[in-house]
This record gives C-alpha cells, sequence and structure tokens, in this order.
C-alpha cells in the first residue's frame, strides 16, 4: 500500500499547536498560583513596649536572625523585630546590610530590658554590639524610640506569648 506524504505537515502543526498549548497553560498556572513561602516566614503580633503599641515580626529562625532588618529604606514608628535564642547569651548585633539607625533592646526571658543600645548607625559596621548581661531575646525598633518612650532597663515588652526558635 502506498502513502501519501499529505499527513506529515497536519501533524505537525498538531504538535506545534499542543506544545503551545501546554506552554501557554505553564505560563498561566505559574503566574496565577500564590508564590511558594520563604522557608523562613517571620510572624508577627501587636505588643506593648513603653506604653505604645507596636507591630511586631519576630524572627526565630537561623536565616530569619540573619537577614533581621537589612535592606530596608525605613522602619515605622510602631514596629519592631523581635530576634528570638534557643537560651540566654550574650547575643552580638551588627549593621550589616542595614540602611537605617536603630535602637536595640536585649530582653531576658520575660520580656524585661536588661541592656539597651540606641541611634545606631548602618556606618558603625563591621562594629558588634554585645550587651553586658545574658539575654533571650533582642528587639529592634527606629532609631530613637528609646528615647522618645523613656525605655529604660526593666521596661517589658507585653506580647500574648513569647515566641520560640523554630529552627
Amino acid at each position: 500500500m502506498e502513502r501519501s506524504g499529505r499527513g506529515s505537515p497536519r501533524i505537525a502543526v498538531i504538535g506545534i499547536v499542543c506544545v503551545m498549548a501546554v506552554g501557554t497553560a505553564a505560563i498561566f498556572i505559574s503566574r496565577t498560583s500564590p508564590p511558594l513561602a520563604e522557608p523562613a516566614v517571620q510572624q508577627e503580633q501587636t505588643g506593648e513596649f513603653g506604653g505604645v503599641s507596636l507591630r511586631i515580626e519576630y524572627a526565630t529562625t537561623t536565616e530569619a536572625r540573619e537577614r533581621g532588618l537589612g535592606g530596608r529604606t525605613e522602619i515605622p514608628e510602631n514596629y519592631g523585630m523581635l530576634f528570638a535564642f534557643p537560651q540566654d547569651d550574650y547575643y552580638g548585633f551588627w549593621m550589616e546590610d542595614m540602611l537605617v539607625p536603630v535602637d536595640i533592646f536585649w530582653l531576658d526571658a520575660q520580656g524585661q530590658v536588661v541592656f539597651i543600645m540606641a541611634d545606631i548607625d548602618p556606618s558603625s559596621y563591621p562594629d558588634v554590639f554585645y550587651p553586658l548581661v545574658l539575654a533571650r531575646y533582642v528587639l529592634e525598633t527606629a532609631a530613637g524610640f528609646a528615647r522618645s518612650h523613656h525605655i529604660e532597663i526593666g521596661a517589658p515588652l507585653v506580647l500574648k506569648s513569647f515566641p520560640s526558635v523554630t529552627e
């Protein structure tokens, strides 16, 4: 039986259309699907510090603690990042990748301020700032927060519950 070559272009066109349809579907799905969560998703909670309601972002993983507030061009007045650690220690902080100055508060396991470094400028990097006493948590806020809200040693950070380390 003799075959005609007429089916070959038709099959090629059908193949190209199928490839284009699959490619279009893949692009549509990738653009409409929610993005994958970052491995170090940070939780938020509202707390009270120095008589001010503060929106607090948690840094509970190694990756989140290392990233911290680095790269941010501003820190709102009513915002803080709370770094949670697995045990009490002398945790050092530096200003690598920081673009704005901050106040840093070291807190004990009950959330009481045990040490403060205020108005730390990004130009201080590579200096590392350590507390003089053991701490479990560290809170960073916009520079000037300690001064404007009269935060002193012993001031409590009030939260419904304190975060624990997740990694």
